[in-house]
């Protein structure tokens, strides 16, 4: 028993040894020992709680990028109270570290200006609930499916097989076309020039019927045949095919481009291509003729 109790004597002697000063208060070994438990507990704290979380959001039928916003910002915010807690009791005040180091907070918060505008457009994302994973974007004109959304960046990818980080700010603050945030039918479009001696209503049938067969059309919409305009060489229909997915739309189109191909060529139309018709005057071959006989 006095063994254990000159134990405790060292270690009490030992926790009260300042190691330096903050203010009016003396840092001490216990303070800096109690100040890492404080974090200790913090970390294991927002483990637990962000796996209960996300045990009772799997159970609601969250999806996962819901989960995982909600679980990173629950984390974030664990985490930071017991940095707070921490600093508090080492005597660390929040309010006199800004005001000790005001031109350090500001410069600290201009470089943290992009990450705190980025974390702040992920919990919007997450509120509004406009752009989810699985939907197609446009973004900067670039066709993405979204894979994952993040707390700061959202990750995508295009047609190409490319991966693409976007920052959530872009999408919040920027001009986003979302393929799929409402309706999930998609037109899709080409075009197609025929000669001006073509039977136009031969045409019409041509491209409805191609059109209507497509399997992979959406079975209750019609495909739409539009004479868009009456150009310099052609006459030029537009086509509109509504389908359910809009990410496979160039593979679509491919097919849909050599279907009116073959069944033109099957019912001889001619499809048009840039030409210039040159017209003589009947006098110019005479005034441009060369003269015969020599030159004075």
């Amino acid at each position: 028993m006095e063994e254990i109790s000159t134990i405790l004597n060292k270690i009490s002697e030992i926790s009260w040894i300042s190691l330096l000063t903050i203010g009016e208060r003396d840092v001490t070994v216990g303070t800096l020992v109690v100040a890492l438990v404080i974090l200790v507990v913090g970390y294991v704290l927002a483990r637990l709680l962000t796996r209960v979380v996300d045990r009772g959001l799997v159970k609601k039928g969250s999806d996962h990028a819901t989960r995982s916003i909600i679980v990173r910002l629950l984390r974030y915010i664990v985490l930071l109270v017991g940095i707070v807690a921490a600093l508090e009791t080492i005597g660390i005040h929040l309010s006199t570290l800004f005001a000790a180091g005001a031109i350090f907070a500001v410069g600290l918060g201009f470089a943290m200006q992009n990450i705190v505008q980025n974390f702040v457009s992920g919990v919007i994302l997450l509120v509004e609930r406009s752009i989810k994973p699985g939907d197609v974007l446009e973004v900067d004109g670039h066709v993405v499916k979204v894979s994952e959304l993040g707390i700061r960046f959202t990750q995508a990818r295009t047609r190409n097989d490319e991966e693409l980080i976007i920052p959530n700010s872009v999408l919040v603050q920027g001009t986003v076309k979302n393929y799929t945030a409402s309706d999930t039918c998609f037109l899709l479009e080409t075009t197609v020039g025929v000669a001006y001696s073509s039977d136009l209503k031969v045409v019409r049938a041509a491209l409805e019927e191609v059109a209507g067969t497509r399997s992979w059309k959406q079975p209750d919409k019609d495909p739409r045949v539009l004479l868009r305009e009456f150009g310099d060489c052609a006459v030029l229909y537009s086509v509109y095919v509504p389908i359910t997915d809009p990410w496979p739309a160039r593979l679509l189109q491919s097919e849909l481009n050599e279907a009116i191909w073959w069944a033109f060529k099957k019912d001889g139309i001619t499809i048009a291509f840039p030409q210039l018709d040159v017209h003589f005057d009947e006098g110019l071959g005479q005034r441009v003729a060369p003269r015969s006989g020599k030159s004075e």
